[in-house]
């Protein structure tokens, strides 16, 4: 009997973990479950750096001798570049297709502080496709690409964030463009990879982005780049920019910008663009959270995201818990955006107005509507300073919220409810303090 009434239980689980649906109502693929880490030995021949004159040192620049490794690797039909432990100091690196990275425990690449050791190349960055610097750690059109292990990879970013507000201390409106520094991992044009278990840290620039890749896991990782004494500028943790079917799931994300952005493109005739796109099929799972600017970001480079999920994570010292960056120069739609299960305190609990930084019409004569609709906010209980932190806007339409079971503490609890059409409210209990 008890057996029996086991074996239901565990049958009424399953069918209801097989039933879960994206927020438009379609079935979440069972792709989003597998997330085992890949094992390395199931990869090919292992490459361990130092058996190629690769040596432990922090202050010797070998970029020449470890893409040795990696090429050696691809013309030999593939295999798992091995960095073992010490420290390993690098330039930019290209990894070839059925070429893996794995760090060992104790093993840190460490990037160089010289932007000259980062070639220009075709790339993508703040939402243009254009010529920029390489990122530290790159993959374009490596299907298959695995970056796993226990060790860490450091951008070594303080100089380039020093330089970076000198300049804007001279020039205000210089862009994060203006100030040359490279993204820490860069994947680009691929599918079915996953980043797993390494310490990601001191990224000059954005941290991890990935543009038009499908089915992307992002397992277990620490993310990290300081608030202070030095501000890493626009070190976004992670930046999905044109892809579906991505799950980021485990991690622990603090840097001195947006924790995960969506990303997508930016103009008045950004949607016309095909390097730009949507975003859709996203979910960000049991993670946890130090300080950010937000833990869920939508724009500001972005023209549509849809189906997005953020939920069962823990937020500590965030600007913002949920994000919707509403720029007047470009058309956008954020739709069908769930986030539930969280618990945590952030300055704002939902921000919600124009992004004005950097606005640029181009000469279009018309400002275009943007539009953020389907957003559900729930199963919440959160520490906040302004619930509600929302602006009117004839740029941008909101439409269909929900507000349930939220159990909110806050310094201010207003809410103007007719800044969004059709906003339902169920079981809010929202108490200031």
């Amino acid at each position: 009997m008890r057996f029996a009434l086991l074996l239901c239980s565990l049958l009424i689980s399953l069918s209801s973990f097989a039933q879960e649906k994206f927020p438009d109502g379609t079935p979440i693929p069972d792709w989003f479950r597998q997330n085992k880490v890949v094992d390395i030995n199931s990869l090919g021949e292992k490459y361990n750096i130092t058996d190629y004159g690769v040596i432990n040192d922090s202050t010797l620049l070998q970029t020449n001798k470890i893409q040795a490794v990696i090429d050696k690797a691809a013309q030999q039909g593939g295999g798992v570049i091995i960095i073992p432990q010490g420290t390993y100091l690098t330039g930019a690196l290209f990894f070839k297709p059925k070429t893996h990275l794995y760090l060992e425990k104790g093993a840190t690449i460490k990037g160089s502080d010289d932007i000259s050791n980062f070639p220009i190349v075709d790339t993508r960055i703040e939402g243009q496709s254009l010529k920029y610097f390489s990122a530290l750690i790159n993959a374009n059109h490596v299907d298959g690409f695995t970056l796993s292990g226990q060790g860490t990879i450091n951008g070594n970013g303080l100089r380039y964030w020093k330089s970076f507000w000198l300049r804007r201390a001279v020039n205000p409106k210089c862009t994060n463009m203006d100030e040359m520094r490279p993204r820490l991992v860069y994947i680009s044009h691929s599918n079915n990879v996953q980043l797993s278990g390494v310490h990601l840290k001191d990224s000059p620039f954005w941290t991890t982005h990935i543009y038009k890749c499908n089915y992307m896991q992002l397992l277990n990782l620490r993310i990290t780049a300081p608030a202070a004494p030095v501000k890493a500028p626009s070190s976004d943790a992670i930046d999905i920019d044109v892809c579906n079917n991505v799950l980021v799931k485990g991690c622990y994300m603090s840097v001195n910008d947006d924790a995960v952005a969506l990303k997508g493109g930016k103009g008045p005739y950004a949607d016309k663009d095909p390097n730009n796109g949507a975003n859709t099929n996203i979910i960000i799972e049991d993670c946890t959270y130090g300080f950010c600017h937000s833990a869920l970001t939508c724009g500001s480079e972005s023209i549509h995201d849809r189906n997005i999920i953020l939920r069962r994570i823990t937020v500590d010292k965030a600007n913002h818990l949920l994000w919707l960056k509403m720029r007047p120069d470009t058309p956008q739609k954020y739709e069908y955006i769930l986030v539930e299960n969280i618990k945590g305190n952030a300055k704002s609990f939902l921000y919600v107005k124009p992004w004005t930084q950097f606005f640029d019409l181009k000469g279009r004569k018309d400002v275009p509507m943007s539009y953020s609709e389907h957003v559900t906010m729930r199963n919440i209980t959160f520490d906040c300073n302004i619930f509600f932190d929302v602006k009117k806007s004839d740029q941008y339409q909101l439409s269909n919220f929900t507000f349930e079971n939220l159990n909110i503490k806050t310094r201010d609890a207003k809410c103007d409810k007719s800044l969004i059409r059709s906003f339902t409210w169920k079981n809010v209990k929202v108490n200031e303090e």
